[in-house]
Order: C-alpha cells, then structure tokens, then sequence
C-alpha cells in the first residue's frame, strides 16, 4: 500500500472499544498467546464463516504432582459440560469443556452462546500451568473444536526452545 495517506479520521475506529476491553480481560488473565479464527463452513457452507479465539495463558500455582494439578484445574471449572483426564507428551493434563454466555456489555456483536474448551497442561517443575483455551460461538461443533484443541495440545512440550550453551564460548561473548 505504497503512497497510501495516514488516516486522519479517527472517527473510523470508534469500534475498538470492545477489543480493547477483550484484550484487557486477556491480559488479566495471563493470557501470553491469542489467535483469532475466522474460516469457511464447509460442511453445510449456509451458516456464513465459523468464528474462533484460541489463548494460551500461564498461571502459578502452589507447588503439587502433575497429575494433581490437573485434576485441580479441572475441578475448579465451572458448569462443566464434559471433563477428561490426558496422557499428553508433555505430561498428565486435563480438558474441561463449558458453555458461556458472553456478557452482552462485552459488545463483540457474536451470538451470545459460545463454547469454550480448556486444556490444562502442568509445568514439569510443578509450579506453573499452561492453559490452553479454544472459544467458539460454533457450538453445534464442539466436538470438531475439541479434537483440535487436543491436537493442539499434543504438541505442548516443555523444552527450552535455545541451543545449550556449548563449553568454547565464553559468558563475556
């Protein structure tokens, strides 16, 4: 878009504002990771595009076994509409399934029922837990959400991402 003037209405964006109250409840929330879905209904192809938010946040917690922090994280979920303990790579971990409604101040202009699917995946130290959240506002779909979410999850592991410091190089370098 070379040569294209600044914007100079900023009238225009008046509609932020509830992005900007989402990104605020995300962040209160440790939320460190956001997608947005927004793809094709190619079952049925009537119902215009399927739309989906997809966090990852972490949370500390007191110190426990994995397996207990999972099964913690699960119990404390509200409503739960289905709830399963996991094997992952990564460890022990449990998903938790919920229907929302979406507070109507919120003002997103979504369908005011949504589901929401949560992966909890403990740190190996024991202290911390990943969450891994998938939203939808596609509920006749939960279970297609679901089984990607747990694909999603499958990939979690806990590795340092940065090659080990090798012995020749020194710290001042």
């Amino acid at each position: 878009m070379a040569g294209r003037e600044p914007v100079k209405d900023p009238g225009r964006f008046a509609d932020v504002g509830p992005v900007l109250r989402l990104v605020r409840l995300l962040l209160e929330v440790g939320t460190v990771h956001c997608c947005l879905g927004l793809h094709a209904d190619d079952d049925e192809g009537d119902d215009g595009p399927l739309l989906s938010l997809f966090t990852l946040a972490w949370r500390r917690t007191d110190w426990a076994p994995r397996s207990v922090l999972a099964a913690r994280a699960a119990a404390g979920a509200e409503r739960p509409e289905h709830i399963e303990t996991l094997d992952l790579p990564a460890g022990p971990a449990s998903l938790v399934q919920t229907r929302l409604t979406a507070p109507p101040d919120l003002g997103l202009g979504v369908p005011s029922e949504l589901v929401q699917l949560t992966v909890y995946v403990p740190c190996p130290d024991g202290e911390r837990i990943a969450i891994l959240s998938l939203s939808t506002t596609t509920v006749r779909r939960a279970k297609h959400y679901r089984a990607l979410l747990l694909d999603i999850a499958g990939t979690v592991s806990f590795e340092s991402p940065f090659p080990e410091k090798s012995g020749d190089v020194s710290e001042k370098d």
